[in-house]
């Protein structure tokens, strides 16, 4: 006997929440319908939780201490392609926006309804159902580039990139082989204020060029897309 709406086989669901009777009554109610489930009191001891036990869902508070929710949200959307349920108090329009805006899946304030919270995490999974949770690293000939723990080697040497650098190589990474525009590497990168910076764009991709390619070769992971962008490709 089950109970109902208690999936056939165990999920895990990961809790980024720093309240502990938060923590514990979720595990209580999630566990009693079959789901495993990782509990994390940080965003930073979340985001290894995540690479580490590959959850199919997350529920994530916005309100933690050091790191935020939000910027947790954005990391997290980088490399993890699983359902995120935002978990938080904080009510305003303007938080919900912001954390949707993000990648977050859906978003439910506290206090909430035992029976709403579990009726959503089983509509979230319903909908990523068969689908592979994370990518964590992504290779390319010699190129390895680790998502989750934001590190890229070369030829296994570890390369030093700048947050700016590593953000624009994973987002094309993400996106091989299609032409990712310069309007959406500006706003995703730096913000929706900077879409019309390409110089600064042209820059960066410059640096990052220089470090990921061997020495007087052309270009073979980035290739320019003239006047719309660049895309990132495999070596032949």
């Amino acid at each position: 006997m089950t109970l109902e709406g208690a999936p056939q086989r165990s999920q895990r669901v990961l809790v980024i929440d720093d309240e502990v009777q938060i923590r514990r009554a979720l595990k209580s109610v999630l566990q009693v319908r079959n789901y495993e489930v990782d509990l994390a009191e940080t965003a930073e001891e979340g985001l290894e939780l995540t690479a580490t036990r590959t959850p199919d869902i997350i529920i994530l508070d916005l309100t933690l201490p050091g790191m935020s929710g939000l910027e947790a949200c954005r990391r997290l959307r980088e490399w993890y392609r699983g359902p995120i349920l935002i978990l938080s108090v904080r009510n305003g329009d303007d938080d919900k926006i912001a954390a949707l805006d993000l990648g977050a899946d859906d978003y439910l304030t506290k206090p909430f309804s035992t029976g709403e919270l579990l009726a959503r995490v089983r509509a979230l999974l319903r909908r990523v159902q068969g689908q592979d949770a994370s990518t964590t690293e992504i290779r390319s000939g010699d190129l390895v580039i680790d998502l989750a723990k934001r590190t890229v080697s070369v030829r296994n040497e570890p390369i030093h990139l700048t947050r700016i650098e590593f953000d624009i190589l994973a987002l094309l990474a993400r996106n091989a082989g299609r032409v990712v525009t310069s309007h959406m590497l500006l706003g995703t990168v730096w913000g929706p204020e900077y879409v019309g910076d390409t110089q600064t764009l042209r820059v960066h991709v410059s640096h990052l060029r220089r470090k990921i390619e061997a020495p007087g070769d052309v270009s073979r992971h980035i290739l320019t897309e003239p006047g719309v962008g660049f895309r990132f490709t495999e070596p032949e």
